[in-house]
């Protein structure tokens, strides 16, 4: 749904992908997104889904963090936008979508197909007799 791709730190290069909301970025070990990096909080900000403006940061109060280099309190969250906590920069985007095979589905409704074109042949040929 969502992922942070750490840009500076420690973790620099490493592509974190949420799994549930919300997700707390910190310091401590209890949050989602653990960054052990220089000026980062125990719990630094937190990122939720609210269903009227979409992905909503929230700082925790006190902390340090700007979007796309704003200080923020609370902000909206759009694909693209980086957010720089401590001395940690992140790239906020939407995880890539993926694609789920249909070659079952597919092969159901051609079986279908020919299923019927059969049946009307053979009722075709049943009808000329």
């Amino acid at each position: 749904m969502l992922q942070f791709q750490i840009l500076s730190g420690k973790s620099a290069g490493v592509v974190w992908d949420a799994g549930r909301f919300p997700v707390r970025v910190g310091r401590a070990a209890g949050n989602d997104l653990q960054l052990e990096d220089d000026g980062v909080w125990n719990e630094h900000f937190l990122v939720e889904i609210n269903l009227a403006q979409g992905f909503v940061l929230t700082v925790h109060p006190g902390a340090l963090v700007t979007v796309n280099q704003t200080p923020a309190s609370t902000s909206r969250l759009r694909s693209g936008d980086l957010i720089t906590a401590g001395s940690v920069q992140l790239h906020f985007r939407l995880s890539e979508t993926r694609q789920h095979g249909l070659h079952l589905r597919e092969w159901l409704v051609w079986t279908l197909v020919f299923g019927v074109i059969l049946s009307e042949v053979t009722l075709i040929g049943w009808l000329w007799r």
